[in-house]
């Protein structure tokens, strides 16, 4: 590690939210951020972790964001929620069926997949959970609309496809026009779970795009397009409305559609996309 970088972890911690969004978004994208006038669309996202939307808190929330999600397009499409415990304790471990996933409510990446209770224990879990518990989201990256959300460890039920793998992340990036249809582009990330995860840009059109978004690498080849695509386009439509832009994130397994999560600032601004032009082109949209 170089001094700069030595130097910048030890007072990160310290440092205003501007300033450190400035920083890493350097880092991370190559190019100091314009807060004031922001143009590409990383630097639009960095104005909303600045200056989030009021809603954005409660919709982050995996838990709050159920009941927006059953009263627009219905309670069908939620994974169903196995327990959402005031606290974790042994006699709610003892009461999880044999597959389940663990998740946190208030922020990015807190999931355990959990195919064979058998093969963990309470106090592993335990453990986890009270480390994604102490995580204060909002330091990791300055998305002040985490710092609303009271901290909650819940288990939903295990997604598998008929090959007993967790089924793709379908992120549908949704930009809603002053008039006319939204501009949709879905990033389609597979394997997530495992050694390899990939990441393919498609149109609406499931024509696969020459782009590439943060660390993904990309697939050999196109995936097949999915039965469903109208019906996983018509859901993102009707949970993005209210937004100028938002991601939405769907499942198609188990021949259903289901909701994932709604995020308003994907990367916390520090995506990197290629190319380049496309980072502008997405912002213009906005």
């Amino acid at each position: 590690m170089t001094l700069s970088k030595t130097l910048f972890h030890s007072v990160r911690d310290w440092l205003p939210d501007n300033l450190f969004l400035s920083i890493y978004h350097r880092r991370r994208i190559g190019r100091f951020p314009r807060m004031r006038n922001p143009t590409t669309f990383n630097e639009k996202i960095l104005h909303r972790c600045l200056n989030p939307d009021p809603r954005y808190g409660d919709l982050s929330d995996k838990l709050k964001v159920r009941d927006y999600v059953a009263g627009k397009i219905g309670s069908e499409y939620l994974v169903p929620l196995v327990a959402a415990p005031e606290t974790f304790n042994e006699a709610v471990f003892d009461a999880l069926p044999q597959a389940f996933v663990m998740k946190a409510n208030h922020g990015s990446s807190f999931v355990k997949i959990v195919k064979n209770k058998a093969d963990t224990s309470f106090a592993e879990l335990d453990a986890l959970a009270q480390r994604w518990l102490s995580t204060d989201f909002y330091a990791v990256a300055r998305e002040r609309h985490y710092r609303t959300i009271d901290r909650r460890i819940f288990f939903e039920t295990l997604l598998l496809g008929p090959d007993g793998i967790v089924p793709p992340d379908l992120k549908f990036h949704v930009f809603n026009k002053q008039s006319g249809d939204p501009k949709i582009f879905l990033l389609v990330v597979t394997d997530r779970f495992g050694g390899h995860p990939r990441g393919d840009v498609y149109d609406e059109n499931w024509n696969r795009l020459d782009i590439s978004i943060g660390h993904y690498a990309r697939s050999p080849v196109p995936a097949p397009r999915p039965e469903k695509l109208d019906k996983l386009l018509s859901v993102a439509r009707q949970l993005a409305s209210d937004f100028e832009f938002v991601r939405v994130d769907l499942y198609d397994a188990n021949d259903a559609v289901y909701f994932g999560e709604l995020t308003f600032t994907p990367g916390a601004g520090m995506f990197r996309i290629r190319p380049d032009k496309v980072d502008y082109e997405w912002g213009r949209l906005m």
